[in-house]
């Protein structure tokens, strides 16, 4: 599976497969995270909403990866300008929950001070789960 993420994010952002790694590699941190913080409001930065936006439209892939490590589909809905209020806290409870869970942070591709859209159900108020 990593390899084929890895091919489609170099294939749909334009970069290399250094940086398409470090994404896919963040985009797994997230989605594992927020999957065992379904409390707790999370979402990605542009950066790494890219692995997310790849991975969700890999959706043989997604969804096994969703019933592998979340129990059920985590969906992905994107929020409107004027839902961006709290989104330097959501990313800071973010990048504290991926630290938290062991993960390595990849401190480029958090940096972003805003997040355009959330995979996260737990910050979607209208999300099927």
């Amino acid at each position: 599976m990593w390899a084929r993420e890895v091919r489609l994010i170099m294939r749909d952002h334009a970069v290399d497969r250094d940086l398409a790694e470090r994404i896919f590699g963040q985009t797994v941190a997230y989605l594992v995270t927020s999957a065992e913080n379904p409390d707790i409001p999370m979402g990605p930065t542009p950066a790494v909403d890219k692995g997310v936006h790849s991975f969700v439209l890999d959706t043989p892939r997604y969804w096994d990866f969703c019933m592998r490590h979340a129990g059920t589909y985590l969906h992905h809905v994107p929020h409107l300008p004027e839902e961006r209020a709290s989104q330097p806290k959501v990313l800071q409870q973010t990048i504290r929950g991926i630290q938290a869970a062991g993960f390595r942070l990849d401190k480029e591709l958090w940096s972003a001070l805003e997040v355009d859209c959330h995979q996260c159900h737990a910050c979607c108020a209208d999300s099927p789960r």
